[in-house]
């Protein structure tokens, strides 16, 4: 029988009110923001550095792709409109972008069931950008959430869903930087077996390890998420194992998963979240779901301790809504993203989130001490961002302890509709946890 793991202690939660005075806002320019296609948690990324040099992207109001660079430290902005555009009106069809060990700036946009878009610039910090073109020129032509990671050797990971809503499987590129080539690295290594789909996150780690955890959909409506499943890979993502150190025979499937929690179907379980890893490698996974028993979504961390899988709740929300149907929706809480620091005398925790219960604003819940759990609410914005959702530059992070998260005022209609909004400031939040 399927189980909830609901907080295995008593919490406690303080919230500390306006906007913290170690952040500052860098404007970019206008962007499209009739909904979430620029600022949603699918963005991997939305903003990337490399050296001294930060790179965004964003749709204008017409729907085109703008790419824009600074110096780290700088407010002045390089901003070229490139010649590529997307289906704005889709949220799924979002932009992402990494930059390569050699200073490459790579691409991938306007995707929802549609053939590869990918590109790259002429030139390492170039924003001229080459023609499109195809990575390995196989299972190309149904893609989905095309994701970027970059490795300590600076070559590169390229993730997308090959296939539907309810039956799809997860597909891995691997790129080269001294061949400038991808190859194939995985086809179809979490495999829904024409049944069902994972909607996964994933993270390297300081190390090198891969970890990739997710949540299965058995059709094209959300409220049949359910579960957390979870792997790593020490080896670039040739090899998988489980967190006991197990090899997974591939592709992994619903009967061969390793759990980190068990979380039954229509418990407003939301899908495509975050994850990341501390410096002993440790996995922290956040996402939300309604709590047996109880009416109100709320945020949880699912992590691994070292010895067991644990869980415990963030926060108290009191806001109920149901999560069903297709498409993208329009949600009173934000999905968030977890940032771990270990490199102290404790375990901190930061996750970035938005909430109508908060006034809609750029937020974040600070832990500490995690073997306390005890979670403080801070607000990073003293005014309202709609219905965005967070992304950062998880390269300057890995590099500084800073984060710049990408901020922009948006709308969002339920099932794919939009808001009749003018376009919105696109700003960098620059913020650095004490």
């Amino acid at each position: 029988m399927q189980t909830i793991l609901m907080a295995p202690t008593l919490i406690a939660y303080v919230l500390i009110s306006s906007m913290l005075a170690d952040t500052m806002l860098i404007p970019v320019g206008k962007g499209w923001s009739r909904n979430s296609v620029n600022a949603n948690i699918l963005r991997h990324n939305s903003v990337a550095s490399h050296e001294n040099d930060q790179y965004l992207a964003y749709y204008a109001d017409d729907g085109f792709i703008v790419l824009a660079k600074r110096h780290l430290g700088s407010k002045q902005w390089e901003i070229k409109k490139t010649q590529y555009s997307g289906n704005v009106r889709d949220a799924h069809n979002s932009i992402s972008i990494m930059v390569d060990g050699d200073g490459y700036l790579h691409m991938s946009w306007d995707h929802h069931g549609h053939p590869l878009r990918y590109c790259r610039s002429m030139a390492p910090g170039s924003l001229e950008l080459t023609e499109k073109m195809s990575m390995v020129g196989k299972k190309e032509e149904r893609i989905t959430y095309p994701e970027f990671y970059r490795l300590p050797d600076g070559n590169m990971l390229f993730l997308y869903r090959d296939g539907l809503s309810g039956d799809g499987d997860l597909m891995m590129n691997h790129y080269d930087r001294n061949t400038k080539e991808w190859t194939q690295r995985q086809d179809a290594f979490i495999h829904g077996e024409g049944r069902r789909n994972a909607y996964w996150q994933m993270c390297v780690d300081t190390k090198g390890a891969i970890h990739v955890s997710w949540v299965w959909r058995e059709s094209v409506d959300v409220a049949t998420n359910h579960d957390m499943g979870y792997a790593k890979s020490e080896d670039g993502g040739k090899t998988w194992l489980k967190s006991s150190g197990e090899t997974y025979r591939l592709p992994i499937t619903a009967g061969s998963a390793e759990y980190a929690a068990h979380i039954p179907q229509r418990h407003e379980l939301i899908n495509t979240t975050s994850m990341c890893a501390d410096e002993k490698g440790r996995p922290y996974i956040v996402t939300y779901w309604r709590p047996e028993g109880t009416e109100s979504p709320q945020y949880h961390l699912i992590y691994h301790d070292g010895l067991k899988w644990r869980t415990s709740q963030i926060g108290n929300r009191k806001m109920f809504y149901s999560l069903r149907g297709g498409g993208t929706k329009r949600l009173p809480m934000s999905r968030p993203r977890i940032i771990v620091d270990s490199s102290g005398p404790t375990d901190k925790a930061y996750m970035l989130f938005r909430d109508s219960e908060r006034g809609d604003r750029v937020s974040v819940a600070v832990c500490r001490d995690l073997g306390k759990e005890s979670w403080q609410f801070q607000y990073l914005t003293d005014f309202s961002v709609g219905m965005w959702e967070p992304s950062y530059d998880t390269e300057l992070w890995k590099r500084s302890r800073v984060l710049h998260i990408y901020v922009q005022k948006v709308g969002q209609g339920d099932g794919e509709t939009i808001e009749n909004l003018p376009p919105s400031e696109v700003s960098i939040l620059e913020w650095k946890p004490e």
